[in-house]
């Protein structure tokens, strides 16, 4: 049914319909060139296309040649004659036109060849059209995904570099991959500056190419003239887009960069948790502007340069304040040991970059005690954190005050055990404790859950010394069992005794055994020096990494150049050992007569014997006895027998037929002076017999 109004279209006589009304509706035109004669006849919408009129074109392809642009038609020639040697049927191509007022226009040819029997090219029919619109739109698609492929550059640009960061944990190495050149590079940036921010000046900490900063602004007030203190200032990015304006909005500055040829610049603000921490700029060559979509990337960029600066310099700061907690818990000083070279070292778990305030409770002491003796201690309590340091400082001041009061090693151990599990504490703690009398060369150790120690002898070897030990401190008391068993060594003069904790041996997924063997390698290949030795042991564990601490401590008992006199003997003496006391007397005997007490070395004997008979026949353990030369207005001799018993012995008359209670009645007969001491959890009998130099 056909609408009321409208005119009835009929189909033209020679239906179906000539295609060239169709193709103009296409703004399309045909051309239909005869070869043998050479004339080209051109339809009405070809001459448009061509922009010239029926007047105009003298029906011979020449006659277009002012419509090709140089080297256009030449082009065009050579695709048809191609096209015709070698056989096809078809040819197509864009071409490049110029109109009569001298503008451009795209068009596209496409001819079909027509050939003899014999294969000839004898005429060709085609079609012109008006490409100019298809042409533009496909040069707005490839200037789109130019853009695209620029952004998408940017973006990974972007994405690399905060992949960089998340492994940066210091602020030197946020500055690493700032000015890496496969970086910020590919932003196009000719040279770059990164500031800090401290209190109210920007402090330049990095530059590139180096030299490229300007002088006088390696320090700047934040409210100075630059465009990177304005950044900072208003926490807002500062985009320059031409040098005319750098020079007119920054003239202070601009005198001092123009040899670096910059045409913009962006400087941006680090602002992390709503304030500045620091300041970027980053300034082009040959660049002019910046689209929104550069403006974000770099927004985005310096964001996350600003989250990676804080996390970096919040690390440097844990890291310091861990640091210091840690050596304010250890010795600030290591007293000299007389007879011994003594080295300790200390490897905080930061060497291995682990994160957060994450310090040890590893620790090491040296006690210097009575009569030349001195008490070695290496630790470690349970945890990585500030609270695992404060139990260790407290654990380190306890020891060395029980040690100090004369303690056994193994009530040392004991009572610090003890007040580990007594502390308002859930953490336990590992320890050796080695007492050595460096007159004799006896090292008495007790080991609390620790790993044994080592001893390098003369000829260089070492090897591991087996320490029976207990539970570790805190669990003993819990457990029930607040026993050290104590294990008894010789140090002999150039021995070399190391103590240390498990960061030196362990690591991850690696057999304890297997470290211990390349410590002891390690030792035995080392240097004799105790201090060269110990950097050396601290520098491998540097190198294998690892986030655990390090505690280490070396003695080396040093090598007598000639024989003297030594000032005090020290013999331990095992209950139910008939032998032990046997052996103890002659030594005494033999000890007291070189250093020339002859005339009294009898009684001193008598002594000693009486006192060590005594321990043992009235306490459960050793007995510990000692010698020592005192000097002063006279010379005297001292025998001292320690117990682990604290009570104190009682004199007592014997009977005509009593056979006992005569002890204490003979010490005091034949010493010029006596008395007794607590001990910690035992006692001390001493008796000193004055012994002149003449003797």
């Amino acid at each position: 049914m056909v609408e009321r109004g409208a005119r009835t279209l009929s189909p033209p006589d020679d239906w179906p319909v000539h295609p060239d009304p169709i193709l103009a509706l296409h703004r399309m035109g045909t051309f239909d060139w005869d070869l043998d004669t050479g004339l080209c006849s051109l339809d009405a919408m070809a001459h448009r296309i061509f922009d010239i009129t029926p007047e105009e074109y003298a029906g011979h392809p020449e006659s277009l040649g002012s419509r090709f642009p140089s080297g256009e038609g030449q082009r065009l020639d050579a695709l048809v004659a191609r096209a015709m040697k070698d056989g096809s049927e078809h040819y197509g191509t864009y071409v490049r036109l110029r109109l009569r007022d001298g503008s451009l226009r795209w068009a596209h040819t496409q001819g079909s060849i027509r050939r003899d029997e014999s294969g000839r090219p004898r005429r060709i029919i085609g079609i012109v059209r008006d490409a100019t619109e298809e042409l533009d739109d496909s040069a707005g698609r490839a200037q789109r995904q130019a853009l695209d492929a620029a952004r998408r550059e940017q973006t990974n640009v972007v994405q690399a570099t905060t992949a960089a960061l998340a492994h940066a944990r210091t602020v030197q190495d946020v500055i690493d991959v700032v000015k890496d050149s496969h970086g910020l590079a590919l932003l196009g940036s000719t040279s770059l500056v990164l500031g800090l921010v401290e209190a109210d000046r920007i402090r330049l900490v990095a530059e590139g190419p180096e030299g490229t900063s300007v002088p006088g602004t390696r320090v700047t007030r934040i409210d100075e003239p630059y465009p990177m203190s304005e950044a900072v200032r208003t926490l807002r990015p500062r985009f320059i887009e031409s040098a005319d304006e750098f020079a007119a909005c920054y003239p202070v500055l601009w005198p001092h960069i123009t040899g670096l040829d910059i045409t913009s610049a962006a400087y941006l603000p680090l602002i992390a948790q709503a304030r500045p921490v620091g300041g970027m700029g980053l300034l082009y060559s040959g660049r002019h502007g910046f689209s929104q979509d550069e403006r974000n990337v770099l927004v985005a960029l310096g964001s996350s340069i600003a989250q990676s600066l804080q996390r970096a310099m919040l690390y440097e700061q844990e890291k310091d304040l861990a640091q210091s907690l840690q050596q304010a818990m250890l010795p600030r000083t290591i007293p000299s040991a007389p007879g011994a070279d003594v080295a300790v070292r200390y490897r905080s778990g930061y060497a291995g970059g682990s994160l957060g305030r994450d310090i040890g409770g590893d620790w090491y002491d040296l006690i210097p005690l009575p009569g030349g003796r001195v008490g070695a201690v290496i630790g470690d309590v349970q945890g990585h954190d500030t609270h695992a340091a404060a139990v260790m400082g407290q654990l380190r001041i306890v020891l060395r005050a029980y040690a100090a009061e004369g303690h056994t090693p193994a009530t040392v151990m004991a009572r610090a055990s003890t007040f580990l599990h007594e502390l308002d504490t859930d953490r336990f703690a590992t320890c050796l404790y080695a007492e050595a009398d460096l007159s004799t060369g006896v090292v008495q150790m007790v080991r609390a859950g620790h790993i044994d120690p080592l001893v390098r002898l003369g000829d260089g070897s070492c090897r591991r010394v087996a320490v029976d030990g207990g539970l570790p401190l805190g669990l003993s008391a819990e457990f029930g069992s607040l026993e050290y068993p104590v294990c008894a060594m010789e140090l002999d003069p150039g021995h070399t005794l190391v103590l240390y904790t498990d960061g030196l041996v362990e690591v991850p997924g690696a057999d304890l055994d297997d470290g211990m063997r390349a410590l002891a390698a390690s030792v035995a290949a080392g240097p004799e020096d105790v201090r060269h030795l110990a950097d050396q042991l601290i520098e491998m564990a540097e190198k294998r990494g690892g986030d655990d601490d390090v505690a280490l401590l070396v003695l080396r008992r040093r090598t007598l150049t000639e024989r003297q006199p030594v000032g005090r003997f020290q013999q331990h003496v095992a209950p139910g050992d008939p032998e032990a006391l046997t052996r103890a007397r002659h030594m005494i005997r033999a000890t007291v007569r070189s250093w020339g007490a002859r005339e009294r070395s009898d009684e001193i004997e008598l002594v000693a014997d009486e006192l060590i008979t005594n321990a043992l026949l009235h306490t459960e353990g050793a007995a510990i006895v000692t010698l020592r030369v005192l000097s002063g207005s006279d010379r005297r001799l001292r025998v001292e027998v320690e117990d682990s018993s604290s009570a104190l012995p009682r004199r007592r008359e014997p009977g005509e037929q009593g056979v006992s209670g005569r002890g204490l009645l003979l010490v005091d007969r034949l010493t010029d002076m006596w008395g007794v001491e607590a001990r910690g959890g035992g006692k001390c009998l001493w008796g000193e017999f004055v012994v002149p130099e003449s003797a």
